[in-house]
């Protein structure tokens, strides 16, 4: 049984989405402590304030989620050299009504890939001013910015030796940024 339960966002709905491969190739990575699972977010509505004091289902769904979490992992590709919609909208939803935000508190880590040569970096930077907002202490470094190169992944979806290495260095130090600054929630 894992200690630390680790919710990963990846903000791609993409079926082949790169940054969707990276997140499973990461959780692979993590320490038998903790626990990862993905949440999805292609199914929460467009937020609408009008609904902040009563939410869907499935938004309600989602802030347990968080609620139930120890810390979060965000994957993001970069659109228009900002997160995409689907991501904000998330956060957004999970962060309403005004002072009841479930991502206060939370620590949080980044990361994205892209084919680009930048691998996400404006996306990251803009996440980081939004979770900064939300009271959310996020890991700064190492920084991951992902230039998704042909032998990144292999035909399986596993990462090259290097890229493994790289991504373990990245986990090893988000697991000791986790049990510094998460609270294990009540289950």
């Amino acid at each position: 049984m894992s200690n630390y339960s680790i919710a990963v966002i990846v903000g791609s709905l993409r079926a082949e989405s790169i940054n969707s491969k990276l997140a499973d190739a990461l959780i692979a990575l993590g320490p038998k402590d903790f626990g990862f699972r993905r949440i999805g977010i292609d199914y929460l509505p467009l937020y609408n304030q009008d609904h902040d004091e009563n939410s869907a289902e499935s938004v309600k769904h989602f802030k347990t989620e968080i609620v139930q979490s120890a810390g979060i992992i965000f994957i993001t590709p970069e659109y228009n050299r900002s997160i995409p919609g689907v991501l904000k909208n998330a956060i957004d939803h999970a962060s309403r009504p005004y002072g009841k935000s479930v991502w206060s508190g939370k620590p949080a880590g980044i990361m994205g890939a892209s084919v680009g040569t930048t691998g996400t970096c404006m996306a990251q930077q803009h996440l980081r001013n939004i979770l900064a907002y939300l009271n959310m202490p996020t890991l700064g470094q190492p920084e991951v910015f992902i230039h998704i190169k042909e032998d990144f992944f292999d035909s399986h979806g596993n990462l090259n030796e290097d890229s493994k290495y790289f991504l373990q260095t990245w986990m090893n130090h988000y697991v000791a940024w986790i049990k510094k600054n998460a609270e294990i929630p009540a289950t």
